[in-house]
């Protein structure tokens, strides 16, 4: 024997009020994480419409490197496709330009793309003195390397570095091992 229709009744609204809940939960999880994921493509897409004023060369033929190291790191811009002369000579030309700049505390360059309150760039501007910016030419591009013994600008670097990366998506890589298995 089952149980009484009324009860039978009951469970069936149960079952279907949590079914209902369950699927409105998915929903709103669903909505939250599709207008994360939106925001932040919209945001890279933003980013890379910047860029377009300010670096020279084309970020689709090209991929940045932000790696951390234990005293600040090393920003890589290579191209793609190593026989690209053009590209190469415009990377080469923008970070020896970049390293200039940077060695003077102007980081107005990532700002105009990133925007002012891009995280550690406040500290960069500030302490840039006490850093040390070496430009260095690479076969298919070129590099700066961030040097400094103070903590907090190293702290600093790497969360500039993490915007970085997150803000060009897919035109940048923490490490050359990503950027070489890419290609």
């Amino acid at each position: 024997m089952s149980g009484s229709p009324r009860s039978s009744t009951l469970r069936r609204m149960t079952f279907l009020v949590a079914i209902t809940v369950m699927l409105s939960i998915l929903a709103i999880l669903g909505a939250l994480y599709g207008t994360g994921a939106l925001a932040i493509q919209s945001r890279q897409e933003t980013v890379a419409e910047r860029g377009v004023g300010v670096m020279p060369f084309n970020l689709e033929k090209t991929t940045h490197v932000f790696e951390a190291t234990d005293n600040g790191g090393m920003e890589k811009v290579t191209a793609d496709e190593p026989p690209d002369a053009e590209q190469i000579s415009l990377i080469r030309e923008h970070l020896l330009e970049e390293a200039s700049r940077f060695g003077r505390g102007d980081f107005s360059d990532p700002a105009a793309i990133h925007g002012d309150d891009m995280p550690g760039l406040k500290e960069l501007k500030s302490g840039a003195e006490r850093f040390e910016f070496r430009y260095a030419e690479l076969p298919n591009g070129a590099q700066i390397e961030f040097a400094t013994d103070d903590p907090i600008l190293v702290s600093a670097l790497h969360r500039w570095f993490e915007a970085q990366l997150s803000d060009h998506g897919e035109h940048a890589s923490p490490d050359d091992r990503q950027h070489s298995s890419h290609h």
